[in-house]
């Protein structure tokens, strides 16, 4: 078997607690020069893509905004297309909702991206499924589950019609006539009629450089699986570990070849963290260090908060769990993915804590994750290699704890050891991101 190469992309962090905002090294996250350098970092590393998560509504605890979430963050679409001026080979993904925006614009909104960068373009496709989000949008309400992975669906097969709708060729100038030529047919006319669209129309943007940009989704459950497999170029999962990831691997890429695909018309990019150090003994220092400072006293009470769904703010974090139980009436977080048997969880995590003798931020610190890779940058170039030799991954999207200069350390010393065990390209040898990721 030929040796498998490692693909990587780089996420501009700002949600959840991955990110150590408050860190005096953490820099803007809404002024243009925090994306370019962590872009321009990504280019210079040679990663296939840029990568933009994107949220509809500030979420909230107990009212007022989560300060784990960034405010104000720019609209994905346009940041990209400002950096697609200050790159010129990374690819720029964005994350873009497909249960509150509509097909046409959308569609047009991406191609103009793709050609703006020279076929570079990537949508993320998400979905929501909550009324919380739904209050921004004049239809209001919300999908069940079921219905936004079919509009998802439906969303992104319009798309592809939209897109394939203009041959490479048509549209011809002719100087002399001072006329623009059209070859017949070669601008067709859309016509879908489904569930949940109903569009009859021409596309106004000439097909894009990558002919179709590329189609990112996030997601883990039985649905999202099954739609990456009928719809996705890259799917982003929450499996760092190698064996859940040699699991997720093998069950995505399965699923495949019932909607007539092949392996590698998927690539799975889990999403990942990482610590560095001189030593292993530095690196797992830095490591705790850090998830000490991603899970302050603070969030550490608005994560039991989630769990047990009442205020727990006088509880002291440094503390021990307390006796009360979980309100399962309610909650106290909008706009947040709700947490199934919120009971069963407390009763995990009371137990987790009561063995290793864990207050409260220790105990959130232990259960809400930690760097997938540690160690020095040689063991971290190694423990990435071996995953995607293991079929646990086709590569990887980092996360940075810090903004904008969290990438800068992985791209000066572990990148060039990936290139040194021949794992990971010296330079780009295509234009387009389709061509990064080896998409046929």
């Amino acid at each position: 078997m030929s040796r498998r190469r490692v693909h990587l992309a780089a996420h501009f962090p700002g949600v959840n607690n991955t990110t150590v905002w408050a860190d005096p090294r953490s820099g803007s996250q809404i002024d243009f020069a925090s994306f370019v350098h962590l872009a321009r970092t990504a280019e210079r590393g040679t990663f296939d893509f840029f990568f933009l998560a994107e949220g509809l509504r500030l979420r909230e605890l107990k009212g007022r905004v989560h300060d784990l979430d960034v405010a104000g963050r720019p609209e994905s679409l346009t940041v990209l297309s400002a950096l697609a001026a200050v790159t010129e080979r990374l690819g720029l993904a964005g994350t873009v909702n497909a249960t509150f925006n509509e097909p046409y614009e959308l569609a047009r909104r991406l191609a103009t991206l793709d050609h703006l960068s020279d076929g570079r373009a990537a949508w993320n496709v998400v979905t929501t499924s909550d009324a919380f989000t739904g209050e921004n949008f004049r239809r209001g309400g919300y999908l069940d589950r079921a219905d936004r992975y079919r509009r998802a669906a439906e969303f992104v097969r319009l798309a592809g019609e939209l897109w394939d709708s203009w041959a490479p060729d048509a549209v011809a100038a002719d100087r002399a006539s001072g006329r623009f030529l059209r070859d017949a047919g070669a601008v067709g006319e859309v016509r879908f009629h489904g569930e949940h669209f109903d569009v009859e129309g021409r596309s106004t943007v000439p097909r894009s450089p990558q002919g179709r940009p590329v189609i990112i989704q996030a997601g883990d459950s039985d649905e999202g699986r099954e739609f990456a497999a009928a719809h996705a170029d890259v799917i982003f999962t929450p499996h760092g570990s190698l064996e859940d990831g040699r699991r997720f691997y093998a069950d995505v890429k399965r699923r495949l070849s019932r909607h007539g695909r092949r392996p590698d018309q998927l690539k799975i990019m889990p999403g990942a963290t990482f610590a560095l150090g001189d030593t292993e003994e530095e690196a797992a220092a830095n490591a705790a260090a850090i998830r000490r400072a991603q899970v302050g006293p603070q969030t550490a009470i608005a994560f039991l908060e989630q769990v047990w769904g009442r205020d727990m703010s006088a509880y002291d974090p440094e503390g021990p769990l307390p006796d009360v139980e979980p309100d399962l009436s309610g909650g106290v977080s909008q706009g947040r993915v709700a947490i199934k048997d919120r009971a069963a969880v407390a009763a995990k995590w009371r137990a987790l804590a009561e063995e290793k003798h864990l207050s409260i931020r220790e105990l959130v610190i232990e259960v809400t994750g930690r760097q997938t890779f540690v160690g020095t940058p040689e063991t971290v170039a190694r423990q990435i290699d071996e995953h995607v030799q293991a079929e646990a991954a086709d590569g990887f999207i980092l996360v940075p704890h810090l903004t904008p200069g969290g990438l800068d350390d992985f791209v000066d010393r572990v990148v060039p050891i990936l290139r040194e065990r021949g794992a990971f390209r010296t330079h780009y040898t295509g234009s387009t991101l389709r061509e990064h990721l080896e998409l046929t």
